[in-house]
This record gives C-alpha cells, structure tokens and sequence, in this order.
C-alpha cells in the first residue's frame, strides 16, 4: 500500500494533471476482465498468466545493467473472483510453489511453470483464502485489520506476516499437513508507525538465529528481532530521496538480504531498485553492494511490493518480484517477474609480493 510520503507525491499531480497524464507510463487494460461485483474467495481460482515483455519498445531485450537476465514477466488476472488484488509480499519455495499475501488478508497460493529454458512461463493450481485471525476465524475490521504487507517463512517452515494501520506481526504455524494454523502475535519494533507506512519489508534472518527476522518500515528503519526477545535497530536501507519507499526483503547467502525500494512521482511515474546488501546488521560503512537492479525508463514498471530469492535452473540466483495494483483503474496491474544474476568472478589473487633477501656484512 501506499502511506503518507506517497501521498504528498501524488499531491502534485493535482498542480501538474495535464502533464502528469502525458508524462505518467500508460499500461493497456487487462486482457481479462474482472467480475463486476466481488465475489467469495477461493480455496480455488483460475488465473490467466498474460506474458509481459521487459521492454515494450524493444520486446527481444532480456539484459539489464548489473548483470540482471529477465527470466520471464506475467501479467495476472482471474475470472473467478475479484480479490486477486493486492499483492504485498511473496515467498517462493524449492519446488517452485508460490505463497503471497494481499493488502485484503487473503493468502494467494500457485504454483510456478517454466518452460524448456527454464523461464516464467505460467502458473497452476491457484488458491486463495482469508488470513485467519487470533481466533481462528477470518480477520474481521475492514481494511484496518487486513492490511498484510509482509511475508517471511522461518526455516522450520512457520510463517510471519506483518500488518498495517493496526501495526502487528503474527505468526501461523504450519500444520502437519502443510495448512496455516492460528496465529499468535510475535514482538515487533516498539516505535510509532505512520497509519499506512508500517512494516513492508520481512524476512527470515537465519544468519542470527533459527528465530530471527529482519523488520523493515516504509521510510527505511531496520530491526532485527528474535521471537524468544525483542527488536534491536540496525541501520537503515533508504531510497534514493523522499519519494522512495522500502517494500520488500529477502535474505540469502548467509547474512545477506535483498532490499526493494519502490518510488513514485508524476512526471517519472512507477520506479523500483532492488540491491543486494552483504549484511545489512553491520555499520553503513562496513556493508556492501555487490548487484543493484533498476527497473525505470522502458523497463516494465508498476507498484512492487514484494521480492523473494530462489536458486535458478541454471545455478545462479532468480529474483522475484510482485507489484500490488491497488486495484483501482488500469494503469496498474498485478506483474510477477523474474530475473536471473551470476556473480561476477572474483579477480585473480595479487602476486605474492618478492621476498627481499638481506645483506650481509662484509
């Protein structure tokens, strides 16, 4: 969701509506129309996976700079029901299942397809059902309750989702059969979040513990918390300018996280910056870059929220990304990406340095 930053931005359309409306990225309808009265959520959905290209200018282009490979991009929409919407945040497991989370409380599960080349290609077996609340019945409360923004699964497999305007991290654990059981609130930061600017970004931390999470609020504050203590700061992840906003986590590598910062303004429209932070628990100084993805310019573009890391059938690492549509108008759409990165070689060891002998005396 967008909170107060993002309103200001938009603010300024209202002083530069007729330039905004030439300069803001047009996106066509979606192909498939959605009901025009809600109706009940799942357990089972269809979903219609249109392709979407990187570049609409030049639909052959794969590469981006920082050693990125589009892996494949879809468009979503369903003709059975109307809350397929809103997509925060997402988890992808090892056999390619897909786990989200929407801004409405429900649970958005599929399973991805690849093809032969191993890029996104569709998704199967769509589900979707309501977040359960404390008392193991669907979150009631209207969008105050129901704002998930954040998804983390610990590795024994619980999951931790995080809400806005009633700021909260509840965990579900997972049932023998794999289903989410009640939940059960976590600690949290203890600080006060703006309404709609909470805690958008969320991730298992193993690197500090089988319990431990990484919490990120929209205006770039870090926590790393533990479900046996409470939540310590640890230095910020901020966007470019104000007009950035933190959306998104996902760890590997060891202590490594990747951070996705969404940013909006009428003239540039949509923007996003994925980075890949060595350890985002040490002093700014001391943490590293090594890839930065940007999606801007002709790039496809659109409100992203949520960022997961796999292993990609080539050995390297694939991206995900999902945009959250806000489900109004058709300038927005529900995207699932998917990038490719290999790390560059290392360079070759420095020649071990000559050896000076010593003089003797005469």
């Amino acid at each position: 969701m967008i909170g107060p930053r993002s309103a200001l931005v938009f603010a300024l359309i209202g002083g530069l509506s007729g330039f905004a409306t030439q300069c803001t990225p047009k996106r066509p309808p979606p192909v498939v129309q959605t009901p025009p009265a809600p109706v009940k959520a799942g357990p089972e959905i269809s979903v219609t996976a249109t392709p979407a290209p990187l570049d609409a200018s030049n639909p052959a282009r794969v590469t981006v700079d920082g050693g990125f490979t589009y892996a494949g991009g879809l468009v979503l929409t369903s003709t059975s029901t109307s809350r397929l919407h809103g997509l925060s945040d997402l988890a992808i497991g090892g056999d390619g299942q897909l786990t989200a989370i929407t801004d409405e409380g429900d649970v958005f599960e599929a399973k991805l397809q690849l093809d032969a080349n191993g890029r996104l290609a569709g998704l199967t077996d769509g589900k979707l059902w309501p977040l359960k609340g404390l008392d193991g019945q669907p979150i009631q409360g209207g969008k105050t309750q129901t704002d998930a923004e954040g998804l983390a699964i610990l590795p024994n497999g619980d999951r931790l989702v995080s809400f806005e305007r009633n700021h909260r991290i509840w965990l579900y654990p997972t049932q023998a059969d794999g289903s989410w059981g009640t939940p059960r609130p976590v600690p949290k930061p203890a600080t006060v979040f703006p309404d709609n600017e909470g805690m958008e970004a969320l991730t298992a931390y193993p690197a500090a513990g089988p319990d431990a999470y990484l919490v990120g609020g929209e205006e770039g504050e870090v926590w790393l918390c533990h479900l046996a203590g409470a939540c310590q700061s640890a230095p910020p992840q901020s966007g470019p300018d104000f007009t950035w906003g933190l959306t998104g986590f996902a760890a590997f590598g060891g202590g490594a996280v990747a951070t996705l910062h969404r940013g909006y303004d009428p003239i540039r429209g949509w923007r996003a910056i994925v980075r890949f932070i060595s350890d985002p628990t040490k002093p700014a100084a001391q943490q590293r870059i090594t890839a930065a993805l940007h999606l801007e310019g002709s790039l496809i573009r659109d409100n992203f929220e949520g960022v997961a890391l796999t292993r990609s059938p080539s050995g390297g690492t694939r991206l995900y990304l999902v945009s959250d549509d806000q489900a109004v108008g058709n300038n927005q759409r529900t995207l699932l990406l998917a990038f490719d990165w290999v790390a560059p070689p290392s360079p070759p060891p420095l020649p071990p340095k000559p050896i000076k002998k010593k003089r003797g005396r005469h």
